[in-house]
């Protein structure tokens, strides 16, 4: 017996399928292992090799028959027209750095470190021990887990000077990442219509969670060394904002670092003026050759909303991050977390709770300084040697961006297709802009996957920037 393949049997009969029509029949099995003298085995693996591909359709008790192709009536859903309405606010489309890349692809787009950097060992035993422990089973408190609220006060604490009070464990709140923080900040202390002060570039997170909470931005310019004291206090003057988001330490997307005593400069212009600003510490563990001192930790009266994520420095997937307030306005941001999602998963905060309390935790965050510090200047010598047209203002000091300054006209949507058709990632500085961009900009990430692929990547920028320009 000739005994064909089920593959080849699985081509002829495909042959025979596209000059049948749709609904024939298939002969019998029975005739299929005669004509093929092939067993029958061999003929079922062929026909369920074709019906896997949605080419043939068996009836049982009748046979086997060609699928028919079934063209879908489109759905209809413009009755949400009406029912929907306008939105209060229109909001940005998802940034580009959230966006997939392959695996050979040099991605410099993502705001997420490479697992290399993450502790993984730490984080790996964590979550089993959580899980073999009663947070894989109990509701855990609206406010968080004690011990949790406990170390993100302390971390605060081992900032504070002497004279200022520092946070108690009932200020924090856990969240489940601080992109939930922030949506409920500023819904809860600003409010739909209500003005609210930014940082120009900043967190385009920040951005998006300002549009959804329908507040009014007003961007307030900020270079290397923070925003203009100045035009904080013109900024609450003419809007009336009590409301002011920033990143004061190595900011996303421009790694910048407040300079010395800016910090105290804006607070006694939050101070005066009656408002709170909204300190987004994201970067805190990821200091290069400065150690970030939080702003919070020269407040006492509940002027700073500070918040700290550990999303990025532990691991993406285990999103926790606390908020530290004082007064009414934690009462408030509690009660719209409490409405938005009751309590954060027990069984990540414990697992959080796990990493950052180990011993190995500090010698992680050793570890990380250094590798990030070779990554940063890997990078930082190949765009200076690949990307003449590149202005980069500033070598960030922490933080894990480059905020590079194209020329003026350059087509910053060319670009970036041109680079991913490349096989290079980059990340259009468009996203970071809460309104029109200040010129053209293109944001780094140095802790992405193979950093050894740097120098090439940054040669394909290069290349793709004179084609840009010609």
């Amino acid at each position: 017996m000739n005994n064909d393949s089920s593959s080849r049997i699985a081509t002829r009969l495909r042959d025979w399928i596209a000059g049948a029509g749709p609904g024939a029949k298939l002969p019998s099995t029975r005739s299929l292992v005669a004509e093929y003298q092939a067993s029958p085995v061999t003929v079922q693996k062929a026909l369920q090799t074709l019906t896997g591909q949605g080419l043939i359709e068996s009836r049982p008790g009748v046979g086997t028959f060609v699928r028919a192709v079934r063209t879908a009536r489109p759905s209809d859903y413009s009755w949400q027209t009406a029912a929907l309405r306008s939105p209060q606010a229109p909001l940005p489309p998802a940034s580009a750095t959230m966006r997939g890349a392959s695996n050979d692809a040099i991605a410099f787009h993502s705001g997420y470190p490479d697992r290399e950097l993450l502790p993984e060992r730490l984080v790996r035993a964590a979550l089993i021990r959580a899980a073999r422990g009663d947070a894989a089973l109990s509701r855990p408190p609206a406010a968080g887990l004690p011990e949790l609220q406990s170390w993100f006060a302390q971390e605060l604490r081992a900032s504070t000077p002497v004279g200022i009070t520092p946070p108690n464990p009932s200020d924090v709140i856990v969240l489940p990442g601080s992109q939930s923080g922030l949506s409920s900040i500023f819904s809860a202390l600003a409010g739909s219509g209500q003005p609210l002060v930014m940082e120009s570039p900043t967190y385009w997170g920040a951005i998006l969670a300002a549009a959804q909470a329908g507040v009014r931005v007003v961007p307030l310019p900020s270079g290397p060394d923070g925003p203009d004291p100045e035009d904080l206090a013109r900024a609450f003057e003419e809007t009336g904002a009590r409301l002011f988001y920033a990143q004061p330490n190595y900011a996303n997307p421009t790694g910048a670092q407040w300079a010395a005593g800016r910090g105290e400069q804006i607070l006694d212009v939050v101070r005066k003026y009656g408002a709170f600003l909204v300190e987004d510490d994201w970067a805190h563990d990821f200091g290069i050759s400065t150690t970030p001192v939080p702003v919070a930790a020269q407040d006492d009266s509940g002027h700073v909303i500070y918040l700290r994520s550990l999303t990025k420095s532990v691991s993406s997937a285990i999103r926790i991050a606390g908020v530290i307030a004082r007064g009414p306005a934690r009462e408030r941001i509690l009660a719209d977390r409490a409405a938005e999602s009751m309590y954060v998963s027990g069984l990540l905060q414990a697992a959080a709770l796990d990493v950052v309390t180990q011993p190995g935790w500090q010698t992680h965050l050793r570890s990380l300084r250094h590798q990030l510090q070779s990554r940063r200047d890997l990078l930082v010598t190949s765009v200076r040697g690949h990307i003449p047209q590149a202005h980069l203002e500033h070598v960030p000091k922490g933080g894990l961006n480059l905020w590079l300054r194209l020329p003026d006209g350059t087509d910053l949507e060319r670009l970036t297709l041109d680079c991913e058709r490349a096989g290079v990632m980059i990340a259009a500085g468009t996203d970071w802009f809460p309104a029109e961009p200040a010129g053209a900009f293109i944001r780094l990430n140095y802790s992405g996957p193979n950093p050894g692929a740097f120098p090439e990547g940054a040669r394909i920028i290069g290349q793709c920037m004179e084609q840009n320009m010609s």
